[in-house]
């Protein structure tokens, strides 16, 4: 089911809305198609600042910091609304998911709520929440594992195809996850694992590429398991299929997530043969104990994700590896957590994204017996972080004096006339440089290292 826009109507409208976007980088994808979508339709974006009719919050809920962020988020519009009624607020992603009819009791300018899977619903819906005041629109369904995904249609294929970034883009091309790790809420907020056809993300590439971009990211909770719900093809040959358009300017590309157990030799033999792939791969170990693992419901043990390491390093020279890890799992043991310390002294990822671990309501985990203490929790997380902190840093000294070309894509965040862009590697380069450069790529020469970021010279 698709929601194509009827523009009949548009020109008797004046519409403004602003988006805020907290959470992983299916957030920002979701984001940009609604903001092409609603351009599409007559609204006009503003600022959030800029007392807009609308603020659509897509937030992430897959772990309770983040979703912690968009509670308080939400609580910010309160003078406003009492003042004035303004603006309504639209929730939208997995933390709408979750959240669900709770936001709209507890919120009155909160409009709408709609699930990552009715997506294609919203800017339909938004419409009528500003025709009729009173209406208030729950799009979620009782059990989020079933239901299917929604797209937008367009009737315009010239329509301008806006996005956070120029020059660098997301393509989610699979929808959920059937994995069911214990402690992972995304089956229940993303629904059950959907491929795209591989003729859409094919032709959405090609707009991309067409309206300027350099580089792409191809997303899913799990990349590598594209095609086994439709039998089409395997994530290998869609990967190859998007490195071929090279020829149509595609100048890198990149995926994630990758999950270790469907991570095969076939995937690492199409990274290693086609230049425009990136050399860089995020594969989530999540522990370092096999115990732990199989508490966790990840099918693979620590020797198997070793034996993948090594067989990826060998094909693809230079990999920047990096992973997802979480420390103080129910009945974790000391044990358990210095197996987690010896993987990263074993592997030496060039980064690792850690947590603590924190119970998410419905998932079995969090009715597991044995958790551990919140402060014994975040000791394991500050002692793990600063053993990552010196392999990283001892990584990334190890570059200085390298060359690197990079794409230059964003001023970076502190210093005046700095500019950022990643090695093929996935590293962070921070130069200084005249901002004409954004979107063009550059050589540049690595001067210093920090465990966040490299320095580096314009060559």
């Amino acid at each position: 089911m698709m929601f194509s826009p009827d523009l009949s109507d548009v020109a008797k409208m004046s519409r403004t809305f602003a988006i805020k976007t907290y959470g992983c980088q299916m957030n920002v994808y979701d984001a940009d198609k609604l903001r092409t979508v609603l351009k599409f339709m007559g609204w006009d974006e503003l600022s959030d600042s800029q007392d807009p009719d609308l603020v659509i919050i897509t937030g992430c809920s897959v772990r309770a910091k983040a979703e912690q962020k968009v509670w308080s988020e939400l609580g910010l519009f309160e003078k406003s609304w009492q003042k004035n009624h303004r603006p309504y607020v639209a929730l939208t992603g997995c933390v709408a998911q979750r959240l669900g009819v709770r936001a709209l009791a507890r919120f009155p300018w909160v409009r709408l709520v709609a699930g990552p899977r009715h997506i294609g619903q919203i800017p339909k819906n938004l419409e009528q929440v500003l025709e009729n005041r009173k209406l208030r629109v729950n799009l979620l369904d009782t059990d989020p594992r079933e239901f299917f995904a929604l797209d937008f249609n367009f009737d315009d294929s010239n329509a301008e195809i806006l996005r956070e970034n120029k020059y660098k883009a997301y393509i989610t091309i699979a929808h959920g996850c059937d994995n069911f790790c214990t402690y992972c809420i995304v089956p229940y907020v993303r629904g059950r694992f959907v491929s795209r056809k591989s003729e859409d993300i094919i032709n959405e590439a090609r707009a991309l590429l067409h309206d300027g971009v350099l580089e792409i990211t191809l997303l899913g909770q799990n990349v590598n398991s594209y095609g086994k719900d439709s039998g089409e093809m395997r994530f290998s040959d869609l990967l190859r299929k998007v490195a071929n358009l090279r020829s149509e300017g595609l100048r890198r590309l990149r995926f994630v997530t990758s999950l270790p157990q469907d991570f095969t030799e076939d995937i690492v033999e199409v990274m290693a043969s086609e230049p425009v792939i990136c050399p860089s791969l995020n594969l989530p170990v999540q522990s370092g104990s096999n115990r732990v693992l199989k508490l966790m419901n990840r099918k693979y043990t620590r020797e198997e994700y070793l034996e993948k390491v090594a067989f990826t390093r060998a094909k693809v020279p230079d990999l920047g590896l990096t992973t997802d890890l979480i420390v103080g799992f129910p009945d974790e043991s000391e044990t358990d957590f210095e197996d987690s310390l010896r993987i990263l002294q074993e592997v030496r990822f060039d980064l690792v994204h850690s947590a603590a671990y924190s119970e998410r309501d419905g998932t079995p985990a969090a009715k597991m017996s044995g958790a551990l203490p919140v402060e014994e929790r975040l000791r394991r997380l500050t002692h793990l972080n600063e053993l990552q902190d010196s392999i990283t840093l001892d990584i990334n000294q190890k570059l200085v004096g390298r060359e690197f070309e990079i794409l230059v894509d964003a001023p970076a965040p502190k210093g005046e006339n700095l500019l950022q862009g990643r090695t093929p590697s996935d590293k962070v380069a921070i130069f200084a440089g005249d901002p004409d450069l954004i979107g063009k790529f550059v050589n540049v020469k690595i001067t210093q290292a920090e465990a966040w970021c490299l320095h580096a010279e314009l060559l």
